[in-house]
């Protein structure tokens, strides 16, 4: 397509241009769906805003983030190719990216090692100091924001969502641009509330390739205010087993990015031409890190729960939650969680117990005892989908044979308590399976659940399931 354009007659205009397919998401402000152009047949991701009830910083916002995007053209960067702006809606038509989240994409490869990572983080730093060359500071950068062009190997990453990004001060100058990003790759001096830079893309991108090389994150607390006093002290480590078999240069790597002072930490372009990233073929292993996608399944999974959590309180306007540990970087998104009582966490683990029972048994009715009408799941499979309700579940209970003998086996439950009444869970599952005249089959999973007590009873509200970890079948 063309050089990218702004239009104004909205519905009118997008409507004679493209015709809408299927949704591809929503969020707290927007939903993104696919659509087709209807001359030249390209399918395109457009992202429509609802401008009605937006107050004037918000719309201000949008402007911003559209003025930014129009001005990006590069391969490891997800392109605006034109907007529509009318009274009440606003369409930002971006290229169709098919490869889902480089982290998602990573835990399904057979093989995975520091040079992998190294590739990664070069697309991500090469986007970058095309920003930084052009007066441009993301400020969100995270895996949700890393993705791949398509699901061909070796697809391009592609760096997405400049809805914080900023241009910046011409003369060079730190200048203190506001609070913004996500807690977990904040940088000292935005805590601080100091004058901050471009300091801060790097310093997320050294947490990003923390987590590429473990698959989890250097600053991890139970709550956000010890989540910043540990970010703000620069507390991380390198700790054994895990980091034993990584090359000291991607540990040099890191540290000069997590540097506590912005004005020494590495450049994006001084990172570029760091031997790791210029010469990994030398420099960075190519032993297959098989305990690093194991962790990163892990911390996928909870940081999807937590994204599907935020978003819904967001869109509700209540109190947002944290999650545990080195689970995700979210770690802090919002509110601090405190460890839940020993009567709740008894009550949790029990509910969650059964409502597994339940589906081992193939009941439908004491399933849905348990689930609040509107649960919302999200399940593995391309892109992470959602669905809201229990009807998708009545399928497999109308087909469940009732001949199989079924049992889940629950392991290492983690019970936190979000707001009064409403906990969270998170477990891993062996799930063992025997039907007649058929081999035994095993297989393992993890799975969060958030559960609110509703007239005594306790009833499951959304559940997140990883993909499968492991099969295995025996006599």
């Amino acid at each position: 397509m063309a050089s990218p354009v702004r239009r104004k007659s909205a519905v009118v205009k997008f409507n004679e241009i493209y015709d809408l397919l299927d949704d591809l998401g929503k969020g707290a402000f927007a939903v993104v769906k696919r659509c087709k152009h209807k001359e030249n047949k390209r399918e395109f991701a457009v992202k429509i805003f609802n401008t009605v009830n937006m107050k004037e910083r918000e719309l201000s916002k949008l402007d911003r983030e559209e003025k930014i995007c129009l001005r990006l053209a590069h391969p490891n960067i997800v392109r605006l190719n034109e907007t529509f702006t009318g009274p009440a809606t606003r369409y930002m038509v971006f290229d169709l990216v098919t490869g889902g989240e480089l982290f998602e994409d990573i835990v399904a490869r057979e093989y995975y090692s520091e040079r992998d990572a190294s590739h990664c983080i070069q697309q991500v730093l090469d986007a970058l100091s095309y920003c930084h060359e052009r007066g441009i500071m993301h400020r969100d950068l995270k895996p949700e924001n890393l993705l791949l062009a398509s699901k061909q190997r070796g697809a391009d990453v592609k760096l997405a969502d400049f809805g914080l990004a900023v241009e910046i001060n011409p003369s060079g100058d730190d200048h203190w641009y506001g609070f913004a990003g996500t807690p977990g790759y904040l940088a000292p001096e935005v805590l601080n509330h100091k004058p901050y830079g471009k300091g801060v893309d790097v310093w997320a991108v050294g947490v990003i390739l923390y987590i590429l090389l473990v698959g989890y994150p250097p600053f991890w607390e139970d709550s956000r205010t010890k989540l910043y006093e540990t970010i703000k002290k620069g507390k991380y480590d390198y700790p054994s087993p895990e980091w034993d078999t990584v090359t000291k240069e991607a540990k040099h790597l890191i540290d000069k990015m997590l540097s506590l002072n912005g004005a020494r930490r590495i450049s994006v372009k001084q990172a570029l031409q760091h031997p790791w990233v210029a010469q990994r073929d030398r420099i960075a292993s190519g032993v297959h890190r098989q305990q690093t996608t194991e962790s990163l399944k892990g911390f996928n999974a909870r940081r999807k729960l937590v994204g599907a959590i935020l978003t819904t309180m967001v869109t509700k306007r209540i109190s947002t939650l944290t999650i545990d540990k080195r689970s995700t970087t979210d770690a802090g998104a919002a509110a601090a969680v405190a460890a839940a009582p020993k009567d709740v966490v008894d009550e949790v683990i029990g509910a969650t117990r059964q409502l597994l029972g339940a589906v081992d048994r193939g009941s439908w009715s004491d399933f849905c005892a348990t689930c609040d009408p509107d649960m919302i799941s999200i399940l593995p499979g391309q892109g992470q989908q959602t669905v809201k309700g229990l009807q998708f579940h009545k399928f497999y209970f109308d087909n469940y044979n009732k001949a199989a003998v079924a049992r889940t086996t629950l392991n290492s439950p983690s019970v936190k308590v979000v707001s009064d009444g409403v906990a969270l869970i998170s477990y891993s599952c062996v799930l063992q399976e025997a039907k007649p005249g058929a081999l035994q089959t095993s297989s393992s999973y993890m799975e969060s659940r958030v559960w609110k007590k509703v007239s005594g009873r306790w009833k499951c509200q959304q559940v997140h399931r990883s993909a499968v970890l492991k099969d295995s079948t025996a006599v």
